[in-house]
């Protein structure tokens, strides 16, 4: 029974230190220095955890479109913005929307996602990231 006890809780070790490498900052990702803004129609949204994301397409010059893939925070956070699914903060695929990001340093169409501005024009605040931090 001790042996069991102590290789559970070894394995439980491992597992946490594992999701805590895993974890990264938004520093290593995202040009904190540089915000971006860009208009696009919504294709999809995800509320699920550790982040959820918002994908828009965005019209290029050329004519073609870019998905761009925003992060959010996760589905509790959003949810304790007035956030989600249902209601009048609600998105939907189709609503043309206006969205300011901090964009992957990598030059992909990536961003961390800080407000959104709705179809009627309320702006929404979804992250409280200061780039000059």
């Amino acid at each position: 029974m001790i042996k069991r006890t102590l290789v559970c809780i070894v394995l439980c070790g491992f597992m946490t230190a594992g999701s805590l490498l895993a974890h990264h900052s938004l520093a290593g990702v995202y040009d904190m220095k540089k915000d971006m803004e860009m208009s696009g129609a919504v294709e999809s949204v995800k509320f699920v955890n550790p982040h959820g994301s918002l994908t828009i397409a965005v019209k290029n010059p050329d004519g073609s479109t870019t998905s761009w893939v925003m992060t959010l925070g996760s589905a509790t956070s959003l949810a304790q913005r007035g956030v989600g699914k249902t209601g009048e903060n609600a998105l939907h695929t189709g609503d043309n929307i206006k969205v300011k990001f901090l964009p992957a340093r990598n030059g992909s169409p990536l961003g961390f996602l800080k407000s959104v501005t709705m179809p009627d024009g309320r702006e929404i605040q979804i992250s409280a990231v200061n780039p000059t931090d």
